[in-house]
């Protein structure tokens, strides 16, 4: 199903609680059905609203289960552990940890699967989750910076292309480790694709100093 651009509505302001109460209601209907089998009418139940509230907040199931999921991933917070190395491990544990639940499983995966097809929904998967997570990655290197673990970045479009590389390489690594390939990201795996992305951060830095 395409995903459809709702219309601007007037009108009573959104309800938070209301908000809250859809997103969990959707988590619970995909832990106990899975997203195939999820319906708006299910959720609506599920979260004492009418079916037309969901309407006018979401213009369909796809939607609204990206932001019930993207609200787990607002949990991942970044852990100051002392080091560069640690803080990493800390806040990929975190990530698999969330990839581990029903929810985002079924969830992430089956949005990712009608994005290929649907580009309005690619966009709000990258809006919702990974834009809205690059935040991690930008504490996390302004902190080392400080610390002097890495140098300076000057220009400002050399450093956005590096977060954003930065945080490919860790998303994409642990998502198909846990969703694809289905191996457990423990920690000795993590402490793995720490020193990978450190080594390659410390050859960056130098190609950066010449």
């Amino acid at each position: 199903m395409q995903s459809r651009t709702p219309a601007s509505r007037t009108g009573r302001p959104r309800s938070a609680a209301a908000d809250a109460a859809i997103l969990a209601a959707t988590r619970q209907a995909l832990v106990e059905l899975g997203c195939s089998k999820l319906t708006l009418g299910d959720v609506a139940t599920r979260a004492g609203v009418a079916k037309t509230t969901l309407y006018r907040r979401w213009a369909g199931k796809n939607e609204l289960v990206v932001d019930a999921v993207a609200e787990l991933f607002d949990e991942l917070e970044l852990p100051d552990r002392g080091s560069l190395a640690e803080d990493i491990e800390g806040v990929v544990l975190q990530f698999a940890a969330i990839l581990d639940r029903p929810e985002a499983k079924s969830g992430l995966m089956a949005a990712v699967a009608e994005s290929t097809r649907d580009e309005a929904l690619r966009e709000r998967i990258r809006t919702s989750i990974v834009d809205r997570q690059k935040r991690l990655v930008l504490e996390g290197r302004e902190r080392a910076q400080r610390r002097g673990e890495l140098p300076p970045e000057p220009d400002p479009a050399a450093a956005a292309r590096t977060a954003d590389l930065i945080f490919d390489v860790v998303a994409g690594s642990v998502v198909h480790r846990a969703l694809v390939s289905g191996k457990p990201a423990d920690e000795e795996w993590v402490r793995g694709l720490t020193r990978v992305l450190l080594l390659g951060l410390a050859g960056a830095a130098r190609d950066a100093t010449g």
